[in-house]
């Protein structure tokens, strides 16, 4: 995680007009180059359109960072001679050679010549192996510099298309420049797991199955699927959520300690958890489509009646789930994991669930049994973490309440970086810490494609609501398993 200038280089967005790159990317790059944090970094949009050039991308660029919320001198530190526009046309091996003469002369033009380039793929998963070898057969896969590649997930839809995408991946490219992004790793929140865990003697003492009774991870969507619809039917939540962004969450919170804080040490770390996971048991997953209801105040329509989902579609828009992390630390403390769209809120949290006291003193004074303290950590909408503990109420009768120490990243430092912008950033610098290795995409893939493969029963759920009532058997008996505060209630 490194905030070092980056060297001069060259930024090449495959994709340069989608949508990614016009919501996340070019906004990203526009406030690191006003921070002065992009370094002398050209960035170069490549699409097939051989109708735009540089002005015209610029003025396009321009009306979509307006649109993202930025103010004119970071419109202005990206629109300028920084930035720039290549058509490849049909991606012809020839195509592909103009880019690199192209990139070679951008790289004489503005003293760039250490040949440092970064290609990042916006693109549709279909189209990574042709790009990949358009790029190698052009000799676009090595420089005299650095090359590094930078990929979006899906990083494929189960273990064969997994393996398949990362063989065909280190045919042209070693492991060490390639870049797979998840762009929850890039949230402060996430990385301060790491720093909230190990420099706090208090919390890594308490972080193990002795003291933990459970861990809690919830990703939950209030919208539906917008324009999604052709890309969600068939991939589901699971795909969509769980093999990916709650999964790394959970390698981070359960991983060991590293030898060093640098990118190989915490990799290898998260391996490790993930190798250590048992087989899921099916009896132990719950998945759900959502109905009609009504969220935020608004009628809404369900799954089936959405604008190109079949009407027989069985794709899941919701997965609970149970799993155990079978090693000297966690054995026998489970990890539920919730992920669903349409839910009553959206909200990103782990909940880590300490275990009761082994005696309760104010039983006989009428206070409840439940004690038990839990640590929140909140990845969005307002990132920061709270600690919930029992406090004597005032006045009689003798009563125990469980309020919440808080802490809040806004109220402490004001804006954010986005994640996007924290992740560039590494690219640039060659940090690799926050990104997902090929060992961990197959790793995870083996966990959840059994899954994939016998489906079982989707359960329905009312729009706005926490999920289906079939979720509840998941519980630690006599506990509220998903109850923690009023972000994550169940419904009434």
């Amino acid at each position: 995680m490194s905030q070092a200038q980056p060297e001069p280089s060259l930024f090449i967005i495959f994709g340069g007009t989608g949508d990614l790159a016009r919501r996340k990317l070019l906004p990203a790059l526009a406030r690191l180059s006003a921070a002065e944090q992009l370094g002398r970094c050209h960035v170069v949009g490549v699409t097939r359109d051989t109708n735009f050039n540089d002005d015209s991308y610029r003025e396009l660029v321009a009306e979509s960072l307006d649109a993202a919320g930025l103010n004119e001198q970071q419109r202005h530190a990206l629109c300028t001679a920084t930035l720039h526009y290549h058509g490849i046309g049909e991606g012809t091996q020839e195509d592909f050679e103009a880019l690199g003469a192209r990139l070679t002369a951008l790289e004489e033009q503005h003293g760039l010549d250490r040949q440092n380039r970064t290609f990042y793929l916006s693109l549709p998963p279909k189209a990574f192996p042709i790009t990949m070898e358009g790029l190698a057969k052009a000799g676009l896969n090595r420089s005299a510099g650095w090359t590094r590649l930078v990929v979006e997930k899906p990083f494929g839809r189960d273990l064969a298309s997994a393996r398949a995408l990362t063989e065909i991946t280190h045919r042209y490219f070693e492991e060490e420049q390639v870049y797979r992004i998840d762009h929850y790793l890039g949230k402060e929140t996430v990385q301060n797991l790491l720093v909230f865990r190990f420099a706090n003697t208090m919390f890594e003492s308490m972080w193990n199955r002795d003291r933990v009774e459970s861990v809690m991870i919830t990703v939950s969507e209030s919208l539906g699927l917008g324009s999604r619809a052709g890309y969600y039917d068939g991939i589901g939540a699971l795909r969509d959520m769980v093999q990916n962004h709650i999964t790394q969450l959970l390698t981070l919170v359960a991983m060991e300690p590293p030898s060093s804080f640098d990118a190989e040490a915490i990799r290898y770390e998260k391996i490790k958890v993930l190798r250590s996971m048992a087989p899921i048991d099916p009896s132990q997953v719950i998945r759900g489509q959502y109905d009609h209801g009504v969220v935020d105040g608004e009628q809404v329509q369900g799954y089936l009646e959405e604008e190109g989902v079949p009407s027989t579609s069985t794709t899941e828009t919701f997965v609970a789930m149970r799993l155990s992390v079978d090693n000297w630390r966690w054995t026998g403390v489970p990890f539920y994991i919730r992920s669903g769209k349409r839910l009553a809120a959206k909200s990103s949290q782990i909940a880590v669930r300490f275990r009761d006291v082994p005696v309760s003193l104010f039983q006989s004074m009428g206070a409840k049994l439940d004690t038990s303290d839990v640590l929140l950590i909140t990845l969005q909408p307002d990132e920061g973490f709270s600690m919930h503990l029992d406090v004597k109420a005032p006045g009689d009768p003798f009563r125990t309440k469980q309020i919440p120490l808080s802490f809040r990243y806004s109220e402490r430092f004001g804006e954010i970086p986005p994640a996007y912008q924290t992740l560039l950033l590494n690219v640039l610098n060659g940090d690799q810490t926050l990104f997902v290795h090929a060992d961990e995409v197959e790793h995870s893939w083996r966990l959840y494609t059994p899954l994939l493969e016998n489906p079982g029963i989707i359960h329905r759920y009312r729009a706005g609501s926490w999920g289906p009532k079939e979720a509840d058997a998941l519980a630690i008996p006599e506990k509220q398993l998903w109850q923690i505060d009023g972000a994550l209630k169940d419904e009434a």
